[in-house]
This record gives structure tokens, sequence and C-alpha cells, in this order.
């Protein structure tokens, strides 16, 4: 199997584009095409977009000093937000992975240096929301 491709069908990749062209496309009905990871991709989609004014208190209230939400980057927050929902609902999933496969999502829509302060923010926020993980 070709890395390449099996990275870029990522569920997290594809959490990251449904939820982008969500937030630009408000009114669109989102689709979930046929895939082992259909159930996984539309829980954190939907959970994301429900939950986000939560996420938002969370991030508030624990990096205040750390990010500002008004001024980050659009497609930043978005995986920001997708991140801490899974933190927060996931339990199943380690949180070492969860934030490792945003990381590894965000290569394809982030730079460098946003995705090392993607990295230090769930990092921060990972040990909050899960202190005994």
């Amino acid at each position: 199997m070709d890395p390449k491709k099996s990275k870029k069908s990522s569920p997290r990749i594809k959490v990251i584009q449904k939820l982008y062209n969500s937030l630009m496309n408000p009114e669109a009905e989102i689709d979930y095409p046929k895939s082992q990871y259909k159930k996984f991709i539309k829980d954190v989609v939907r959970g994301t977009l429900e939950r986000s004014e939560l996420i938002e208190e969370t991030v508030n209230s624990h990096l205040s000093d750390d990010i500002n939400l008004g001024k980050t980057d659009k497609l930043l927050k978005i995986i920001l937000f997708a991140a801490i929902f899974e933190l927060m609902f996931k339990h199943n999933t380690p949180k070492k992975v969860i934030i490792n496969e945003y990381l590894i999502a965000s290569e394809y829509f982030l730079e460098k240096i946003q995705i090392g302060y993607l990295n230090a923010i769930l990092d921060k926020l990972s040990k909050e929301l899960r202190k005994g993980d």
C-alpha cells in the first residue's frame, strides 16, 4: 500500500475537510461517502459542530493566555476544535494518538510553524482534559 495514499485517506483529513466545507457553506448538507471510517467521521464532524460552543468555552478557560480564537486562522481553528472534541468525548482513543493523527493530517493544511503551535496547544490542553491519561 502506498503510504502517501493511506495518509491522504486518514479519517482526520476527511473530518477537517467536512468541517471546513460546513463552515464555508453552512446551508449545504454534509455527505458521508461509504468508507470504513464513515461512522467515526460522521461522529466527529457532527459532534464538533454541535459542541463548538462548549469547545470554545473550554479553549477560553484553559488557554486564554495562549490563543485568541477571534484572530486564529480558520483552518487551524477547525483542526483544533475537532481534536479537542475527540479529547473530550472519544475517551477510548489515547490522547497521544489523537494529537499525533491531527498533527499528521494538518500537514496538508497548515504551515510548519502553525503545526508546532497546534502541537503545543493540544499538548497543554490534553493534560488539562485528560489528567489520568
